[in-house]
């Protein structure tokens, strides 16, 4: 029984990230596209608030049901090579998020705060926020790869 509500927590919070960095990404190119600085910089202001709760949120729920599950169910989390190739996809996506996508997005978010009441919006903010799109786009796939690691167990 505590192995499967573990399993359930850690399946929610694969629903909870994995959801939120796709609709995320969806409607932040949409309101980008929307041109009207305002719109934009809600847009961001918004990606920000869906990462912490959602993003965090989700990685908080994987840990907890993953490993409680692991345990639980007696298991060694790193004791078989699937277990292990999922843990490492999902590292792999983090330092993406890390050490590309988390910088740009609190630069995007300053940049955004100096247009949020109208003006124009600055090439570098178009630049950074392309560069973000295309490493949060990269950072998914790992996500996946997870996913179909933990459902196929190779």
């Amino acid at each position: 029984m505590l192995y499967d509500v573990f399993k359930v927590i850690h399946v929610v919070g694969v629903v909870v990230l994995v959801g939120n960095v796709t609709v995320t990404a969806f409607w932040k190119v949409f309101a980008d596209r929307n041109g009207d600085p305002r719109v934009v910089a809600f847009g961001q202001r918004l990606v920000t608030i869906t990462d912490w709760v959602f993003t965090v949120g989700g990685i908080v729920l994987i840990f907890v049901g993953g490993y409680g599950a692991a345990f639980a169910a007696g298991m060694n989390p790193f004791g078989s090579a699937w277990l292990n190739w999922g843990q490492g996809l999902f590292v792999a996506s983090g330092l993406i998020w890390l050490g590309i996508l988390i910088p740009a997005q609190i630069r995007l978010a300053r940049v955004a705060r100096t247009f949020e009441k109208g003006g124009e919006v600055p090439e570098d903010y178009w630049r950074i926020g392309r560069r973000w799109l295309f490493w949060g786009i990269v950072a998914t796939f790992p996500l996946v790869g997870a996913i179909a690691v933990m459902i196929l167990k190779p």
